[in-house]
């Protein structure tokens, strides 16, 4: 979507994002003429947000934003699991896109957290990859003693901490964004059956 001359900051952009989760929650959908957007975006895009997110078909970013074309670049893999060209991915969207936020968003009942927990040591191809990523995480949660769907979510909070640590460590360009205030970065997690999405940390709040 064509947005304002000005660019709107990180904070400012995720206030729009909740706005639209907020639609998204009630049934209340923005209209868009698609057709004239689609005309526009020939031209290029200026998406305001990266969004990396799980490859569950139950949780794409755009719709439960309620955002249109062009308004997000979105990276998903399965359990959000990065690698070079995850990675690479968003960098871009912050080197070149010039985005002033970056969303991490987890979701309850992420399949491949699941397996972690449940199957941490499996040898199923290159499934085993995005388990072996997520299983530290999986550790961590069994030593809270919780157990069944307690301890999925416990899992989940803990992977996402670790890709918000991850990806500073990673990537040069991100923490640099970071550290010079062009980019902020929201931790956020998506309840399936309420459809809200729950800020978990974010870098214009001192708690994080």
């Amino acid at each position: 979507m064509a947005h304002d001359d000005k660019q709107r900051t990180g904070k400012q952009v995720w206030q729009r994002l909740i706005d639209g989760n907020m639609r998204f929650v009630q049934g209340l959908f923005q209209g868009r003429n698609l057709l004239d957007l689609r005309r526009t975006l020939t031209q290029g895009q200026q998406p305001e947000a990266a969004v990396l997110c799980c490859s569950d078909s139950r949780v794409p970013a755009e719709i439960i934003f309620d955002q249109s074309l062009g308004d997000l670049f979105v990276v998903r893999t399965a359990g959000l699991v990065l690698d070079p060209t995850s990675i690479g991915s968003l960098e871009y969207a912050v080197a070149h896109l010039h985005v002033p936020l970056l969303v991490i968003k987890g979701h309850e009942g992420c399949g491949a957290v699941t397996a972690a927990v449940n199957h941490p040591e499996t040898d199923e191809g290159h499934i085993s990859a995005i388990v072996k990523q997520i299983a530290p995480a999986a550790a961590k949660a069994r030593a809270t003693g919780k157990s069944g769907a307690a301890l999925v979510e416990e899992a989940t909070c803990h992977h996402l901490k670790y890709l918000k640590k991850a990806l500073c460590e990673k990537s040069r360009i991100i923490s640099e964004a970071l550290d010079q205030e062009r980019l902020d970065l929201v931790v956020a997690k998506y309840e399936l059956k309420s459809g809200r999405v729950l800020l978990l940390k974010a870098t214009f709040f001192e708690s994080f």
